[in-house]
């Protein structure tokens, strides 16, 4: 069975790339890690693999890239291709612990039939949610956490990511029952050293996500 965690989010924008390059900070010398972006949209504007090279200096495995920022449906769709699942597996390699992030929200469409969450089954990586701390959040987690557990992913957790706001923090631990193993401040500039000491003191300090890396 492979190691490793899937990163998702509540939404496009929540801070997944960030909070990959942190979780690498917080455990690199814990676990050999390598960072995965199955599939990539929008890569006019957007590298989230260069973004964990230059945040974390991570190894990075290959993945589907395709222009225009859309859903990877409808951007492969637009390039005249299909994305399967079959396509999707996780690159072989000893050894290795994963972070694998999603691309958008957990119900985004990779195809006709398949959704981000059946990528996440098929690999078979318990799950981490990135959230925003801000107004709505408490909605848009608890949803995503409710269609995460019914399709019978596991929850490892939560990082939130902008000011901290104490109450929906806590909303969302005792309405989602799910721990909150991390709040990411905005950090400015956004460079390798900030990430660095904010991972390795703020995030999961209780080495929670540990057995899922080992």
């Amino acid at each position: 069975m492979s190691r490793g965690l899937f990163v998702t989010g509540t939404d496009t924008g929540v801070g997944k790339t960030v909070t990959c390059a942190a979780l690498v900070h917080r455990f690199r010398t814990a676990a050999r890690l390598q960072y995965w972006k199955p599939v990539q949209t929008g890569i006019e504007q957007d590298d989230d693999t260069g973004e964990v090279w230059r945040l974390a200096a991570c190894k990075a495995a290959e993945g589907i890239r395709l222009p225009r920022p859309v859903s990877p449906h409808l951007a492969a769709r637009w390039c005249g291709r299909t994305i399967s699942l079959d396509e999707l597996s996780l690159p072989p390699g000893e050894g290795i612990a994963w972070i694998v992030e999603g691309a958008g929200g957990v119900l985004v469409p990779l195809n006709d039939h398949d959704l981000m969450t059946d990528l996440m089954l098929a690999l078979g990586l318990a799950v981490l949610v990135v959230a925003r701390s801000s107004l709505g959040t408490i909605n848009h987690t608890l949803l995503t956490l409710e269609a995460l557990r019914r399709r019978g992913l596991r929850v490892v957790g939560v990082v939130m990511n902008g000011a901290p706001n104490a109450d929906n923090r806590a909303a969302i631990e005792h309405y989602g029952q799910a721990a909150v193993l991390g709040e990411m401040p905005p950090l400015e500039p956004l460079d390798s050293d900030r990430l660095a000491s904010w991972a390795t003191a703020e995030l999961d300090p209780g080495g929670q996500l540990l057995e899922f890396l080992e």
